[in-house]
């Protein structure tokens, strides 16, 4: 499996990330060495930086010359908000004597390090984690997903009852902000129920943003911990000191309301993103579980001995029983059975495997019994290497959601430059009340620049998407696949299960001289046989009552064989008939050839003498493929199909499909492989799978898309998953998503165009010319109109066809 272990290294590094050169870290780290503790804070900055990275490069360069190995380790991550968070991290870990590579996966919570275990262990590495404000979870790998996925889930629990609480408080105090201002105390009980909003329910915003500051960097946090923190003061400052405007001729307004709806929002946004995240791990934890937990192993005293899987060793004789999961990878030494392969090659029909032939980790045993020897064990296994890939291949890819973050970093400090230039202005300016009317600009300009429109644009239109791709039978996991859905143009399709049924079925049968006993004779044959194909011709034949078989015989490779009235029945293929000297009639020989150039598998069904009966038996192809395959085309995309089936059969489907690029023999490593190559020539693609063996390329795939009849696993790592299995709701997916990142953008661009006019406007620009200043009241409306106008613009996706 030489090639399978390229590939698998190659999708592994295919982020390009930087690693480390002679002349010490590429760009990347020399950012990131802002966020780490300094000993002596007082010394020049950014040369002892330099020269701490450099120094801690070159003992790794050194190091990497003896030949030394890095390790590969995966940890989650806690304490990551936002983008900016994760390219944190990312800098931090960089910069560390050790690590050679450092790869944060966003949506998934995790890191993945390349580190020496001579320079550095993973607790100085979470120690290093920790000054910057986060932390890792160090654990062993075999609790890895079990880990993260405890993490993600009390994290969603604990979000959860935030959300809640936040969002029972907030009621009654928009309540009476907005209708019941008059009743006495109205600001006290404001303030007493938006207290704990802010500082219990919404404190994570203003730790991340102190930790943002901290750091010299900004992210959405920071925008709402300035919002809500400005408008919560500014109110307690208004109702503990009202004569203080009144002295002013002013009145002295409240904003409660605003800061504890803003956090009761964006606690919102922040508990519908943890639950799409908190099922990141479970298709590598049902990967995992295709491995038995012990096997039956051949003691040096001969005896069989149950072990756990970790003990399993090289050269170890390995007992198979019928109906077990094969452990390891093998070559089998003693026995014969049918294995099913379809998770790893994804094709329907079991494989014979007999003495030599290789057996493979996650795969299935039939009936038979056989021993196999370990030749690759633990993380060598092609079901680890599979494994392995779609960890590496599922890392985070730049969602729509991200763009805010980054824009968030610009937008905040040019926010709070604004307001202190417009206080500064007005202070300078604006005569007697200049300090009043210049810090009620200040506190405008901020209640204004809430960015709860920015935070709601791309989940509400996201929401709405998904819910009417469900109504449609397309479920999509992500905005990432909804962004690139649009830009597709190669789809790569899987043939079984995704072109045709994924299953063998009787297609034809033809009778020497039909007759009901014959009928019968075969259909008791293959009851009682246990060769894979022998299930469709019982499915064909439906309930018919079997005969006593006499002297039944399972011949590998070819048949079987029993006795019945005197008489000796023979099914299987031609080798069978002609080994046993029967003849067959010109005419069903014919058809048999004709059957065969059609990819069809023929079975030979006779007496002692001659032939009686041929049936054909193949994979079909799904009634819509052919319809679906040729919407695509019309729509200028090109279709491939991949299969790990032979030429003939391949060449075949293609042809009834409407296929003209196929290709044929294709291992689960080699589809991921061509789909790069497809990448590689600029082309945005999808790749439609139903098996566990397509994992590595749906993973790889620019969108995923998952046949709903197929694996779980293929489903798991799928961004998109088509329910009925019908290949037509891949172009009814790229409109949706048309429609969706078009909802998006507009939702984007009213957020930002009502800021880029609120917040002059809220910093008195138009009081030269009109004598207009925007009252804090009005501009705490506007930023709610603000969120409902790109509520209403998302829900508009539900009414388009």
């Amino acid at each position: 499996m030489e090639t399978f272990d390229k590939n698998s290294m190659d999708i592994a590094k295919q982020k390009n990330r930087p690693l480390i050169s002679g002349n010490g870290m590429q760009h990347g780290n020399n950012t990131g060495f802002s966020t780490m503790k300094m000993p002596h804070p007082k010394m020049e900055f950014g040369a002892v930086k330099l020269a701490f990275e450099n120094a801690n490069a070159e003992k790794t360069k050194k190091e990497l010359d003896k030949g030394i190995k890095p390790e590969k380790r995966t940890f989650p991550v806690l304490q990551m908000s936002c983008a900016s968070c994760a390219a944190s991290i990312e800098r931090i870990l960089k910069a560390q004597e050790g690590v050679v590579d450092a790869a944060i996966n966003f949506a998934a919570a995790t890191v993945s390090i390349e580190y020496l275990p001579t320079l550095v262990q993973p607790a100085g590495l979470k120690k290093a984690v920790q000054d910057g404000g986060y932390d890792l979870v160090i654990e062993s790998e075999k609790n890895e997903t079990e880990t993260l996925e405890e993490i993600h889930q009390k994290k969603y629990s604990r979000l959860k009852k935030r959300t809640i609480g936040a969002a029972l408080l907030s009621l009654p105090v928009v309540i009476i902000g907005m209708f019941f201002m008059g009743i006495p105390y109205a600001n006290e009980i404001m303030w007493i129920l938006s207290t704990p909003v802010l500082l219990w329910f919404g404190k994570d915003f203003f730790i991340n943003a102190w930790k943002q500051a901290r750091h010299r960097t900004a992210n959405m946090d920071t925008l709402v911990a300035l919002s809500t923190g400005v408008a919560y003061t500014f109110s307690v400052f208004n109702t503990l000191f009202p004569e203080f405007w009144h002295r002013q001729g002013l009145h002295a307004h409240v904003y409660f309301e605003a800061a504890a709806v803003i956090i009761t929002f964006i606690l919102l946004g922040r508990l519908l993103e943890e639950k799409a995240k908190g099922n990141t791990s479970a298709a590598l934890k049902k990967l995992m579980g295709l491995q038995p937990k012990t096997v039956t192993v051949i003691t040096k005293y001969g005896n069989q001995a149950q072990i756990p899987i970790e003990d399993v060793q090289v050269n170890d004789i390995i007992v198979v029983k019928p109906g077990e999961k094969i452990a390891v990878d093998g070559k089998v030494t003693e026995g014969s059975s049918f294995v099913n392969e379809s998770m790893l090659s994804g094709e329907p029909v079991p494989v014979l495997k007999k003495e030599g032939d290789p057996v493979f980790a996650g795969t299935i045993n039939q009936k038979g019994s056989f021993r196999f020897r370990a030749e690759k064990v633990g993380a060598q296994t092609m079901l680890a290497q599979i494994i392995q890939m779609v960890k590496d291949a599922q890392g985070s890819k730049a969602p729509v959601q991200k763009l805010v973050d980054k824009i968030a970093a610009v937008f905040v400090p040019v926010v709070m430059g604004i307001a202190l230039l417009a206080f500064a202005v007005w202070i300078i300016f604006g005569g007697e009340n200049g300090f009043t009317q210049g810090l009620l600009a200040m506190i405008t300009v901020l209640v204004i620049a809430c960015p709860c429109a920015l935070g709601l644009a791309t989940p509400t239109a996201i929401m709405v998407g998904i819910g009417k791709g469900a109504e449609k039978g397309i479920l999509i996991k992500n905005a990432q696949s909804l962004e690139l859905a649009k830009k597709v143009n190669a789809v790569v399709l899987d043939k079984t299960g995704t072109i045709t049924e994924g299953k063998p079925e009787v297609t034809d049968i033809r009778w020497l001289n039909y007759d009901d006993f014959g009928k019968q004779m075969l259909f008791s044959m293959e009851k009682q046989s246990e060769h894979p194909l022998a299930e469709a011709v019982i499915n064909y034949f439906g309930n018919l009552e079997t005969l006593q078989l006499a002297d039944f015989e399972s011949i590998t490779g070819k048949g079987a064989k029993a006795s019945v009235q005197n008489n000796t029945w023979f099914v299987g293929n031609k080798r069978l008939l002609d080994e046993n000297n029967i003849q067959a009639d010109a005419t069903l020989f014919e058809t048999a050839e004709a059957w065969s150039n059609e990819a069809k598998t023929v079975i030979w069904f006779a007496d002692s003498e001659k032939a009686l009966a041929v049936i054909a038996i193949a994979d079909t192809i799904k009634k819509t493929s052919q319809a679906a395959i040729n919407r695509l085309q019309k729509a200028g995309i090109e279709v491939y199909m991949l299969t790990g089936d032979n030429e003939q059969t391949a060449n075949a489907i293609a042809t009834q499909a409407g296929i003209k690029r196929f290709k044929a023999g294709v291992l689960p490593e080699q589809k991921a492989e061509f789909i790069k190559e497809l990448q590689n020539e600029g082309k945005t693609v999808a790749m439609a799978g139903d098996g566990i063996n397509d994992s590595t390329a749906l993973a790889q795939a620019d969108v995923s898309i998952a046949m709903g009849k197929g694996s779980d696993i293929a489903m798991d790592v799928a961004a998109m998953t088509i329910i009925s299995s019908d290949l037509n709701k891949i172009p009814e997916a790229i409109k949706l998503s048309k429609q969706t990142v078009k909802a998006i953008r507009q939702n984007l661009f009213w957020a930002f165009i009502y800021n880029v006019i609120g917040i002059p406007v809220a910093a008195g620009i138009l009081y030269p010319f009109t004598g207009f200043l925007l009252n804090p009241m009005i501009a705490g409306a506007a930023m709610a109109m603000s969120s409902v106008s790109v509520v209403s613009n998302s829900l508009r996706l539900k009414w388009k066809k």
